[in-house]
């Protein structure tokens, strides 16, 4: 009975050191700069979710494309305005949404019920018109494992993994080397097992100062992710790359347009000569 306790105590404090959300807004869309369609989600098990769209330029060349925005394991989508504004720079739309458990989205978070709010996310983007090759999906830490989760198994156009750990085991080995944790670990998000099945472009961002997931996690997805592939050295700690070099992070989200247009370009290129 006392093994049993610590196994389901160990349980817990993996739970609790993976996510972190909380219910309050932060921000607003005034706070991006731009207006803001409120979005209820609805997932595969029934639980609502809510979701900012942000809506391109109807002027904008790439008004066809959208970010799928997954974000970190603390606070909300409300807590992160710089992120949007900086993406939305390059022409594109963009849907942040709220995980299970997180701010204004019912129900309590899970690495599968992450994995099916995201679903629900694409799946409203498809609704919304956006053809699977227009989706970009930009995963921020955590939200690097549940990004890579959707371009493996579903046809977006591009990958963004922004200051992502490997894999949950990994990055809890490194903080906690004396807990067993890769014997015991039940959440895994991992990413570098999956990088070299997907066959979407893939942009890895991550930062030599990141002191919470080290730079040599960003390496490793590198490595193992497939060509197309672009590797954006941002600046600052995990949190601050906007403060440290605003201009890295929205160079990193302009190359993930850029070869996802290149890969578009070059799928029409074959079909017509097929033809």
């Amino acid at each position: 009975m006392g093994l049993l306790v610590i196994v389901v105590m160990l349980y817990r404090f993996e739970h609790s050191q993976v996510y972190h959300p909380t219910r309050d807004a932060e921000y607003t869309p005034e706070d991006v700069g731009r207006s803001a369609e409120e979005v209820r989600l609805t997932t595969a098990d029934g639980l609502r979710l809510h979701a900012w769209f942000f809506a391109a330029d109807k002027a904008s060349p790439r008004a066809r494309l959208v970010m799928l925005f997954c974000h970190g394991n603390g606070g909300n989508l409300t807590s992160r305005p710089g992120y949007y504004r900086a993406i939305l720079e390059t022409g594109v739309s963009l849907l942040a949404f709220d995980y299970r458990g997180y701010g204004r989205s019912d129900g309590e978070p899970s690495e599968l019920g992450t994995y099916a709010d995201a679903q629900a996310a694409f799946q409203w983007l498809r609704t919304r018109g956006f053809a699977p090759e227009h989706i970009l999906v930009w995963g921020e830490s955590l939200g690097g494992g549940i990004a890579s989760h959707v371009a493996a198994t579903l046809p977006v156009g591009g990958l963004a993994l922004q200051s992502t750990f490997t894999s949950v085991p990994d990055i809890g080995a490194e903080l906690f080397p004396w807990l067993p944790v890769r014997l015991l670990s039940r959440i895994s998000y991992d990413t570098h097992s999956r990088l070299p099945q997907i066959q979407c472009p893939v942009v890895i961002l991550h930062s030599r100062a990141d002191t919470t997931i080290r730079f040599s996690h960003g390496e490793q997805n590198f490595a193992a992710a497939r060509e197309p592939k672009a590797f954006v050295e941002l600046e600052g700690d995990h949190n601050d790359p906007l403060l440290a070099n605003r201009a890295a992070y929205v160079a990193g989200a302009e190359k993930l347009v850029q070869l996802a247009e290149a890969a578009q370009r070059q799928k029409r290129s074959e079909g017509a000569a097929e033809r």
